[in-house]
């Protein structure tokens, strides 16, 4: 039993107890009048003695009664609060995971941000308060981290329960994926003291770390904590999901206004099921199919679980730039993985140039892109193109097959060999027998691109620099990358495809395809518009001063232009399409997606594996450990004047 305000109840108590006593001695005032006899008046003649002043105090139920419930406020006012833990005041840090997944609706209609809201406003309940009868310590102090790509603090620590709980309150879900690795960074430099300092912790004392979250985590490989630092507190129990997974649109090679669809349709969920798979563009519906989808795949002993995707293609007609979006219509858990939108540009073809020695696959594979035409020319006529022309602005995109000239033009380029000179790019030595470990399949120059046969003989060893993106690595040397220098765009491929078996691959037109129409991009100057949750919008001023944002919500916001000349709105946080606005330019659209296969996973994590060790779910949900009296001590106080009250009316009645 702990006391957090005994001061107040003590001088209440030095006040209220003498007065009321005080008052049983006092003789209460009457009117005198004359009476034939005092037979009938006998207990008036008694009361008259009893209350005549400073007589002895008798023995009274009404003031016993009276006693006990004053007795019973002025301990409430003392802040009487029972303690089940004992031991020096404690920091907490309070991970809230606000992710797509935490969106889920489980039984009972709640979402997980707002069960573990719930939770978490137990466990302030459960902090314990400072005392003024525990000399030299503190009370507990809290403070909240929220936390999805990126962590917020919401609220410094603190014992003032209200502030922590008007923090978690806060909390608004997001639809990005789920980091922890900032959020514990940041609880680490807030929770460390320098000593010995005026709440008397020690500066070893660490700091627990309370994780409140369905595990749906993805950088848990990358976090070292000390045993016991963090507990995890499982959030959620559904694991009903079908989503999105992947969306692409394209025009046909042959024909222009022609646009064949690609996504991919994962049930996460235990069952098979079947959904209605729903095609729109600019908001109008074009097709639906019914599609059944395969369960998931659990994991066994020997193999992880599994999702498998069911592909789902639709080619319709349109002429225009539009929004293209695939919807699953079934009810599940989670709707912010339900549909996927994807920005279709108007069509536009490309003039390319191909400076070759000779090289038919490479010229195949180019002359079944969508190209508005392909020239072919040896290097040296190429290089004196370049020198007397000092630019070639005729072509959007420039192939040069295993030709590196010292001086390029600006423009767009697919280098297949070495690299240029002067792009900062060192070539260090050959390489033989090289097989692809690794790519970025998510990247838009190597989507639906498979690479695991992809065998080269001889290949060039790169040292990039480091503002350079690797698209994909061999064991001990990039064989892909992107590098911009001076206003150029260069796609290095690190190898000849005439030493490799790439050519018989259906990925290599796939991938000429995709390369030439990002490049084509590039030298469009215009702006990617397909994002993941929580990436920027950016686009150039052109000397406009103010541009106008309209989310997916359908809330504008209104931008000003930065310092660098652009007009940039971070705030993706929602998926859906945000439509910006500039004065004296067509309305661009951006497209926001969930695309993450993780966080439509839904179902809750029963443990985390961090880099040093396995931290299993709590087995039960937090619970109040230090309970407060004063309601039950003032809900006593009343029972006793209701009692007093029935005993007094008693008393009086004749």
């Amino acid at each position: 039993m702990e006391w957090m305000t005994p001061l107040t109840g003590a001088l209440a108590a030095a006040a209220a107890v003498p007065a009321l006593v005080l008052l049983y001695f006092l003789k209460l005032k009457r009117q005198e009048l004359p009476v034939s006899s005092t037979l009938l008046w006998k207990r008036a003649v008694q009361d008259l003695q009893v209350n005549a002043p400073f007589q002895r105090l008798r023995r009274n139920v009404l003031l016993l009664l009276q006693l006990l419930a004053l007795a019973a406020v002025l301990l409430a006012l003392a802040g009487p609060v029972l303690s089940l833990r004992a031991g020096p005041g404690r920091r907490y840090v309070l991970l809230i995971d606000r992710s797509a997944s935490m969106s889920a609706t489980d039984a009972g209609g709640k979402t997980r941000l707002e069960e573990a809201r719930r939770q978490v406003r137990t466990l302030i309940d459960s902090l314990r308060p400072a005392s003024l009868l525990r000399f030299g310590q503190q009370g507990d102090e809290a403070m909240v981290i929220a936390f999805d790509r990126h962590a917020k603090v919401m609220c410094n620590f603190t014992s003032n329960r209200a502030q922590l709980i008007a923090a978690v309150e806060a909390i608004e879900p997001t639809d990005g994926a789920s980091f922890l690795a900032e959020a514990v960074t940041v609880a680490r430099a807030f929770a460390q003291s320098s000593g010995a300092d005026e709440n008397n912790r020690s500066a070893t004392e660490a700091a627990q770390l309370d994780l409140f979250s369905d595990g749906r985590i993805a950088d848990l490989s990358g976090i070292s904590l000390g045993a016991g630092e963090i507990r995890y507190h499982r959030v959620g129990g559904s694991s009903d999901n079908v989503a999105v997974t992947t969306l692409q649109a394209r025009r046909s090679y042959e024909q222009a206004d022609e646009v064949h669809v690609f996504s991919n349709i994962v049930n996460f969920g235990p069952e098979a099921v079947t959904c209605d798979v729903q095609l729109s563009v600019g908001g109008s519906v074009r097709a639906v199919l019914h599609v059944r989808t395969p369960p998931l795949s659990p994991a066994t002993a020997d193999r992880p679980e599994t999702v498998r995707a069911v592909p789902v293609s639709f080619v319709l007609k349109h002429s225009a730039a539009g929004v293209v979006s695939v919807r699953q219509l079934r009810k599940d858990a989670l709707a912010a993985d339900d549909a996927a939108w994807t920005v279709l540009p108007p069509p536009k073809k490309l003039a390319a140039l191909l400076v070759t020695r000779g090289n038919p696959a490479l010229h195949s594979a180019l002359k079944a892109c969508p190209l508005k035409k392909l020239d072919v020319v040896a290097p040296g006529q190429f290089d004196k193109l370049a020198a007397d022309a000092g630019s070639l602005p005729q072509y959007d995109v420039i192939v040069l097959d295993a030709h590196a000239p010292a001086k390029l033009p600006r423009g767009r380029y697919l280098v297949f060999g070495s690299p240029p000179p002067d792009i900062g790019v060192k070539t260090v030595g050959p390489l033989g027998k090289q097989v692809v470990v690794d790519w970025r399949s998510r990247h838009p120059v190597l989507q639906f691109v498979g690479l695991d046969n992809l065998y080269a003989a001889r290949a060039t060893r790169m040292e990039l620099p480091r503002d350079a993106v690797v698209l994909a690595e061999f064991g001990t040397s990039p064989a892909m990358a992107l590098v911009r220098r001076q206003g150029s765009a260069f796609l290095l491929v690190a190898f000849d495809v005439l030493q490799t078996n790439w050519p018989f691959e259906p990925g290599f037109v796939m991938f000429c395809y995709n390369a030439t129409a990002f490049l084509g991009l590039e030298a469009a100057g215009r702006p990617r518009s397909d994002l993941k949750v929580g990436e920027a919008i950016a686009i150039p001023s052109g000397g406009q001063r103010a541009a106008t944002v309209t989310t997916p919500e359908g809330r504008l916001v209104r931008l000003a232009a930065d310092g660098s000349g652009a007009f940039r709105f971070p705030r993706t946080d929602r998926v859906g399409v945000y439509r910006v606005e500039v004065p004296d330019r067509p309305t661009a659209y951006y497209a926001v997606n969930v695309l993450d296969e993780r966080e439509s996973n839904i179902a809750p994590a029963e443990k985390i594996a961090l880099s040093t060790e396995t931290v299993k779910a709590q087995s039960a949900e937090p619970r109040r450990t230090n309970q407060e009296l004063w309601p039950w001590l003032a809900l006593a106080a009343l029972a006793v004047v209701c009692l007093e009250w029935f005993v007094y009316n008693s008393k009086v009645r004749l």
